[in-house]
């Protein structure tokens, strides 16, 4: 049958600056997800469109008669309830479900063309505001990072690659992966109606699958949830543990050797801690591990300060937070009744490495919060010094470009944070504190409290 065109008088009463696609697509009145319209007058989700449903309800009291099917994107004149067919919505429809061909999403790192909103307002595709619904800062910023790591990012963006994963019946974790595209896809349309994003129904999905662990509406901490979210992504596209069985593996897994070895008590004298050291137990015990990020333990800050001291901040380089990992240091780990000591040696480096700088210290009273400054170069930081020669032999390539730098500011229970962001399209660094997107210096990125940072493999040599 052929589809029956309909002129529709009202389609000037169409207000595109109140329409919000972000929020969770449920009736404003009866709360129901199944058959959802929205008014494109006012905006509003209203359900069905039969006689004495919301929607229709809606139209007759408020004479708004443009409706779109939020599922099967098609738009409707109430309450005459016949079906419009016009070119001119297609920009409404787009809005609602952006689409990414493959050339597209091939151009996004050459380009740095800015778009324009409804309002006038010029933004960057990608380099995109996230709206703070009340305190999930700790949120945005992952997200806000993640959107720039370019194979996650094209994955993403291409809802082919996972329309055919296949979960146990029953199970809805998918769901996470499919909020996360519609994310990246908001975050990187040239078209939106507004220059920023609600991750409205991402943070639903997060607070639904991390079993309220993480909230939008108290703070939380960027690396319990990076940890989190990366984990629940590769378990819900089926992924195992080999590196390249999911998206997330081959981004960003590594894997090291961790060397143990058991400390004897203090309090024996030395012939029973030669022979203690003699026996298996005492022996160094080597095991392979995976990693998703590495974590840099900062020096101590001074105790005591004195007078000329008062205003110099502790700094420390990258590169001896780095040493950690050269297979030759050796760091203690205590549990409640024993004591052992660790040796890192990087195995395997990751296309994408992300460091988790720890800042934080909690003891039975309260939180402290280690304030010392890390110096980094932003280009060419080499992690071939830290590999044994064997494993860098092994690896053509062991140079890492920053690409994303999280801080926190503020005290330890109550601070915010914010993310710098390197758009590849024009090697320019910008700075994003939830709905705030500014350019900053490079110089000036590495004076903050960086606390997680993701570097780039370069494959330029």
């Amino acid at each position: 049958m052929k589809k029956v065109h309909r002129l529709c008088p009202y389609l000037d009463t169409i207000n595109r600056q109140v329409l919000d696609f972000d929020f969770e697509k449920l009736c404003s009145v009866s709360l129901s997800r199944i058959n959802v319209y929205a008014c494109l007058v006012c905006g509003k989700y209203f359900q069905g469109r039969g006689t004495n449903t919301h929607a229709y309800t809606h139209s007759v009291a408020e004479s708004h008669h443009v409706f779109l099917n939020l599922q099967t994107l098609k738009f409707y004149c109430l309450p005459d309830n016949y079906e419009i067919v016009d070119s001119s919505l297609d920009d409404i429809k787009y809005v609602l479900n952006p689409t990414f061909t493959p050339k597209h999403v091939g151009q996004l790192d050459t380009c740095d063309k800015r778009s324009r909103a409804i309002d006038g307002t010029l933004y960057l595709p990608g380099i995109v505001g996230l709206n703070n619904i009340k305190a999930n800062d700790y949120c945005n910023v992952i997200l806000q990072a993640l959107s720039n790591v370019t194979p996650l990012r094209d994955y993403f963006l291409d809802e082919r690659n996972y329309a055919k994963v296949k979960r146990p019946p029953g199970d809805s974790v998918f769901l996470l992966v499919q909020r996360f595209g519609e994310l990246m896809r908001k975050l990187w349309n040239p078209r939106n109606f507004k220059a920023h994003v609600s991750p409205h129904e991402m943070l639903q999905a997060v607070v639904l699958w991390s079993g309220k662990k993480f909230q939008f509406t108290e703070q939380g901490d960027p690396i319990d949830f990076l940890s989190w979210f990366l984990n629940s992504l590769h378990r819900a596209l089926n992924g195992k543990k080999s590196r390249h069985s999911s998206i997330v593996y081959k981004t960003f897994m590594g894997s090291m050797r961790v060397k143990t070895r058991k400390i004897p008590p203090v309090e024996l004298d030395e012939k029973q801690r030669y022979s203690l050291l003699c026996t298996d137990e005492y022996a160094e015990h080597v095991s392979e591990s995976p990693f998703l990020y590495l974590t840099c333990d900062l020096p101590p800050p001074p105790l005591f300060k004195d007078e000329v001291m008062e205003n110099i901040i502790p700094q420390v380089s990258l590169y001896s937070l780095l040493t950690k990992f050269n297979n030759e240091s050796e760091k203690e780990y205590k549990t409640y009744k024993e004591n052992f000591m660790k040796r890192f040696e990087i195995t395997q480096l990751p296309p994408y490495l992300i460091l988790y700088i720890k800042r934080f210290t909690k003891n039975t009273f309260f939180v402290e919060k280690n304030p010392t400054i890390v110096n980094f170069p932003v280009k060419n930081v080499d992690f071939g010094d830290i590999l044994t020669p064997e494993v860098k032999a092994a690896h053509k390539n062991t140079s890492y470009d920053l690409i994303a730098n999280i801080v926190h500011d503020g005290e330890p229970n109550k601070g915010t944070y914010r993310v710098h962001v390197l758009k590849q399209g024009n090697s320019k660094w910008y700075e994003m504190q939830d709905l705030h997107v500014s350019d900053i210096l490079p110089q000036m990125i590495t004076l903050t409290e960086a606390y997680i940072q993701i570097y780039k493999l370069r494959t330029d040599r």
